[in-house]
């Protein structure tokens, strides 16, 4: 299958316009590419330049199997600069020798073997595969060296964030396990010390505002379960109409993420919101269904999530994900113990779900700033308004 790229106006913005016969199984997985997005009125799908590269659509787009004709975006000279530099055309990579790719097809197969999930297997044989490319010698002659060197190119020439830089390790040693016939020692290979960045949280005031603005009666209904339950994007996509109980009001989380099944209480105030999705939309098997009957496209949530944050005035950077980090904080804001929210988030370990202390507004709100105090002290001495004090001018 051949897409082509041309480059198109969209709302006066340049953009990239992705062009192909139709196929129902090509469509939907382009639009699980989370920069894609469908134009209506242009009936085609398009990448804004300001949010994806052309490398980067390339790569993309070579990950579901298809070739790309890029020559009309490359020859127009009027796009986006950093889409077509000479920064970035250095950074590409020789294609795989036909060895090369068996090997690859193979490293694929090992890791469904190991039954890691489809999403794992995409970016961790995408970082293997730009290894094999960017070593460009025979790979049992792999060595640490060609590790190092690679890392160091994704840094400076990919940019790498430290999360990238971890997840290139992970995939790496796995890589050095399935194949011991090179020269890399898996247990050499160190990842970076991960981030630690709190969450955004929205305010309770936030979460009802975004839901009052969200008219489509689907959209909110996706909303109020990401945040009333706690969902993962995933999760939510994922939902079928046998994992809900609205009598007992429990929601079923099959497979999820580490492979765990857990159940999950759903709020008393949603189960209207379901009852009249339900009857107004009636899914046949995913309780969130796309236009083909097929699972909703997490894409899909993501832009609608952004709609409803601008009619709602919401300027914190939110994604779906942001919904679930509310539920978590404001259950520990209302005195939830740490580990029957452990559970209702499927984490593994108690670490994780500690993030959310340093978040929670309860106990840090009844904290009396030093400030505070001396003023006050000043007040009980001299003024009624210690106020005064700060907002006076000079």
């Amino acid at each position: 299958m051949m897409v082509t790229l041309r480059p198109i106006l969209h709302r006066n913005r340049r953009c990239i316009g992705l062009y192909f016969p139709y196929d129902y199984s090509l469509k939907e997985m382009i639009k699980r590419i989370p920069e894609v997005s469908y134009s209506a009125t242009k009936k085609v799908f398009y990448a804004p330049l300001e949010q994806l590269s052309l490398r980067n659509l390339n790569t993309a787009l070579n990950n579901l199997g298809v070739t790309v004709d890029d020559r009309e975006v490359r020859n127009d000279t009027s796009l986006h600069a950093v889409t077509i530099s000479p920064k970035h055309e250095k950074a590409r990579l020789p294609a795989l020798s036909s060895e090369e790719k068996e090997l690859w097809t193979r490293y694929l197969n090992y890791l469904e073997g190991k039954r890691y999930s489809e999403n794992t297997i995409r970016v961790y044989g995408e970082f293997v595969k730009e290894f094999l490319q960017h070593a460009q010698k025979a790979a049992d002659s792999l060595t640490g060296e060609d590790v190092r060197l690679f890392i160091e190119f994704g840094v400076k020439k990919r940019r790498y964030s430290i999360s990238t830089h971890r997840q290139v390790i992970s995939a790496l040693k796995h890589f050095a396990f399935f194949y011991p016939e090179c020269a890399i020692d898996a247990e050499t290979l160190e990842r970076p010390k991960a981030q630690r960045k709190l969450p955004v949280v929205l305010s309770r005031q936030e979460m009802l505002r975004l839901l009052q603005v969200t008219r489509n009666l689907k959209h909110r209904a996706a909303l109020a379960l990401l945040y009333s339950s706690g969902l993962r994007i995933g999760e939510l996509i994922a939902l079928r109409l046998r994992h809900f109980d609205l009598e007992r009001r429990q929601l079923f989380i099959e497979n999820s993420k580490g492979g765990k099944d857990r159940v999950v209480p759903l709020a008393e105030s949603v189960l209207p919101l379901l009852r009249n999705y339900l009857m107004s939309y009636c899914p046949k098997d995913y309780f969130f269904e796309g236009q083909q009957a097929g699972p909703y496209a997490d894409t899909s949530v993501r832009q609608l999530l952004r709609r409803s944050c601008r009619a709602a005035g919401i300027v914190k950077r939110v994604t779906p994900h942001t919904l679930r980090h509310s539920f978590a904080t404001h259950l520990l804001e209302d005195g939830v113990d740490l580990r029957y929210i452990q559970v209702l988030l499927g984490h593994s370990k108690p670490e994780t779900t500690m993030v959310y202390t340093h978040v929670a507004t309860r106990d840090l709100q009844g904290i009396r700033s030093p400030l505070d105090t001396a003023l006050l002290q000043i007040a009980e001495v001299d003024s009624p308004t210690p106020n005064l004090l700060l907002s006076g001018g000079y």
